[in-house]
């Protein structure tokens, strides 16, 4: 299809119908030219097809689909092949319902526990967000389906998400809430991104050409179309200049109207519509030109989801090897998570699925299973006879496991949640019910982390999150042995709201929401803070036991850009089966700019029989050590020692290595009047001009007191005298030294002449 001649045959009314929707999920037609029509869907962890009564909060029924895993899920796996494997499935049912475009994934950062939306996102790490967003997309558009990434960029609330202005300086931008987009535009080349609704330092994302121009197109190398979140278009000739395609959804033809005239007035430039135009009628063609149809499989797609769950949940306790549960075992199941499990999130996500599973079902003939409601799924409210029969039944049984988490409208798209507790009703049983049987293990449903305060009174916690329609079987199988639970956090949990870092500053007030606690996000600020977790980021046990170590790094130059190569065997040292997530960290020991202790920079997950040995390899590259630099606009790792470290949580380290790497940059250093005496004595070459031009002047700080008579005042005054030195700026030998202008203006020149030698 020669694309440039089509859009040389289009009337300028047509070109500008091009770039927005037909109706809410329908991108135009031009009968005449052979343009076809497509659909996009919502998504990502399942099809919300809508034929009618379409709208995009999850309101209306949309066709029936299979719910898998939600994002809060399949990153815990910490596995790139199942999550492919996901996207390729998601990919042919999207072939067989004839969508061009499924929404999604959603990779914006959890800045906070209490963002509404977190259920969806994938991770608080960037690196690991970015990987496995990578690994969907190419699953998805390996059957020909596009994805549209969203939702581009610093969307990490629901309050005043439409207008609301999200401020933050740009190595934090570039560091945290980039990196993710980033890595899924360069692995995985996505056919669209979708821009968020809010204002990024004053500027809405749909009309934000350092974001949707200069970053996204002229640094990543995007060439797909970038669409509007639904409604989140401003001013829409801006949004053109600036480099938003498609706005969505159709809102009559008063936008359209204002492209056409801006055109005709001047002030929009027919080949930027041109370009828009082009981006969007490529994915069209991509998809319509290569359609293969087929047939959605339900029941297999469900079977599948079952599959991806079991490797998604994470055990987060397990004292006494309380689990896994014996089939000779009298077990009691309390709450009504247990019938009614929480398994997707509310919203666009939401899914009309083909068919629920719950615990208590899959549980059936595998042991002698009490049930008592104990308390409601969805709400929080006590009741005395549901609360009475719960304890009663909990002293009958050999084991118990406490269903709770979170109910529908605790989390959601729109609003962001109050605090992290669950339902006090909840907190209350579980409490009562380790004091009668202390044999308890709690199962949680929900997308976002929560407090624990009975954390310390129950032997097991297994973290199920929102599972997926089939998260019911997959929970029976791991409580029951049948599936070794291997998934790993990919946040966080801090013992109380108040510890995350963000604490201050979220959700903002008067329409702005300051990011103030920098790239110190998550485990970087826990760490960092020597702040208590109640569970660290990467954190997750199994039923049989993993031993590493046998570190070999390779460096394969001496530069930072040269690759290093990562060697460490990993072996099962238990008696079942299982997988081993290895997560590799490195911190930077140079001191050249405030860094986090350690940031995730690989992972690995690999299954092992009892006794066996597997060495896994990672690489990596110039981007694992380096730090956004402002000062050079660029990418940038500084000489020096680096560490390596491998472990299977960031609190539990294994093995490490530190190696010496030289740059192959330097920071670029002018010396000007306010350039302190402490940075001028980082640079060695400077140290004999130091010496020789500049100690003559400082003779004041030299001089004797009146009264040395104690050691003590001595060394004080020493310490004074060296600390007012190291932080003087060159301008401040005018008033202690009295230099006089051209002095100072001569220093500043002899330093500069001596640095470009």
């Amino acid at each position: 299809m020669d694309i440039k001649k089509l859009i040389s045959e289009m009337t300028l009314e047509e070109k500008a119908g091009i770039c927005s929707g037909k109706d809410f999920w329908h991108l135009k037609s031009v009968e005449r030219l052979g343009i076809p029509e497509v659909m996009v869907s919502d998504g990502p962890h399942g099809l919300r097809k809508q034929d009618t009564q379409a709208d995009h909060l999850g309101v209306n029924d949309s066709i029936v689909a299979v719910c898998f895993p939600a994002g809060c899920a399949i990153t815990s796996s910490f596995d790139r092949d199942l999550i492919r494997s996901m996207g390729e499935t998601i990919g042919e049912e999207c072939q067989a319902e004839d969508l061009s475009v499924v929404l999604g994934p959603a990779v914006n950062i959890k800045r906070s526990p209490l963002c509404g939306r977190n259920f969806e996102y994938l991770s608080e790490d960037p690196y690991l967000a970015g990987e496995m967003a990578a690994s969907y997309i190419n699953g998805v558009q390996s059957k020909n389906v596009g994805v549209s990434i969203k939702h581009f960029a610093l969307n990490n609330q629901e309050h005043e998400r439409m207008s609301g202005s999200s401020e933050a300086d740009e190595r934090t931008i570039r560091e945290i809430y980039l990196p993710a987009f980033e890595t899924a535009v360069k692995k995985a080349d996505p056919w669209t991104v979708m821009c968020s609704y809010n204002r990024i330092n004053g500027t809405f994302a749909s009309e934000n050409e350092w974001l949707l121009t200069k970053v996204l197109r002229d640094e990543w190398g995007f060439n797909g179309y970038v669409m509007s979140d639904w409604g989140a278009v401003n001013d829409r000739v801006k949004g053109v200049l600036a480099g938003l395609d498609l706005e969505m959804p159709a809102c009559g033809s008063d936008n359209d109207e204002l492209i056409v005239a801006a055109v005709k007035n001047g002030t929009l430039p027919e080949e930027k519509l041109d370009l828009c135009v082009e981006r969007i009628l490529d994915v069209i063609f991509r998809y319509a030109d290569k359609k293969t149809g087929g047939i959605f499989d339900r029941q297999k797609d469900h079977d599948k989801a079952a599959e991806i769950a079991g490797e998604c949940m994470v055990l987060l306790k397990n004292e006494d090897q309380i689990l896994p549960l014996a089939k000779n075992e009298k077990i009691a199941f309390i709450g009504g998570f247990a019938k009614k499990p929480r398994f997707q999130g509310g919203g666009s996500s939401h899914i009309n699925c083909f068919k629920i599973t719950d615990a208590l079902s899959a549980s059936e003939g595998k042991a002698e299973i009490l049930y008592a409601e104990g308390f409601p799924s969805d709400q929080d409210k006590e009741d005395e006879a549901l609360f009475a029969e719960a304890v009663e039944t909990a002293k009958k049984a050999d084991k118990v496991v406490i269903f709770a988490g979170l109910p529908d409208i605790f989390e959601s798209e729109g609003y962001d949640r109050q605090h992290m507790r669950l339902p006090a009703c909840q907190d209350k049983l579980i409490e009562a019910i380790a004091a009668v049987n202390p044999n308890t293990a709690v199962v949680l449903h929900n997308g976002s982390p929560v407090e624990m305060p009975w954390v310390d009174s129950v032997k097991g916690i297994l973290e199920a999150y929102l599972g997926g329609e089939a998260s019911g079987e997959a929970v029976s199988r791991i409580l029951f042995g049948e599936v070794n639970p291997s998934g790993h956090l990919a946040e966080s949990f801090p013992k109380k709201l108040s510890d995350n870092p963000s604490y201050l500053y979220f959700p903002g007030k008067r329409g702005k929401v300051y990011y103030g606690e920098g790239i110190f996000v998550g485990y970087r600020y826990y760490e960092m803070k020597e702040t208590e977790v109640l569970f660290p980021f990467g954190h997750g046990l199994s039923y049989t036991s993993f031993r590493i170590d046998n570190l070999k790094v390779e460096k394969t130059g001496e530069s930072v850009s040269d690759p290093v190569k990562v060697f460490v065997d990993v072996t099962n040292t238990g008696d079942r089966a299982g997988k081993a997530v290895v997560q590799l960290y490195v911190a930077d020991h140079t001191e050249t700019e405030v860094r986090p202790k350690k940031e995730l920079k690989g992972f690995a997950k690999t299954a092992l029989a009892p006794g066996e040995k597997k060495t896994v390899t990672m690489e990596l590259d110039h981007r694992s050590f380096a730090y956004y630099s402002t000062e050079i606009g660029d990418w940038f790792a500084a000489g020096g020692e680096y560490e390596i470290l491998i472990g299977s949580s960031s609190a539990d380290i294994a093995v490490s290595e530190t190696i010496e790497l030289a740059a192959d940059q330097k920071l670029p250093f002018r010396v000007k009047s306010t350039t302190t005496i402490g940075e001028l004595e980082e640079h060695p070459e400077l140290a004999g001009l130091i010496g020789e031009k500049l100690m003559p002047l400082m003779a004041v700080f030299g001089n004797e007191e009146e009264d040395k008579t104690e050691a003590a005042a001595e060394a004080i005054n020493d310490e004074m005298s060296k600390a007012m030195m190291r932080y003087m700026p060159l301008r401040g030998l005018r008033s202690f030294n009295g230099a006089k202008n051209s002095e100072v203006d001569a220093l500043v020149e002899t330093f500069n002449r001596a640095l470009d030698q």
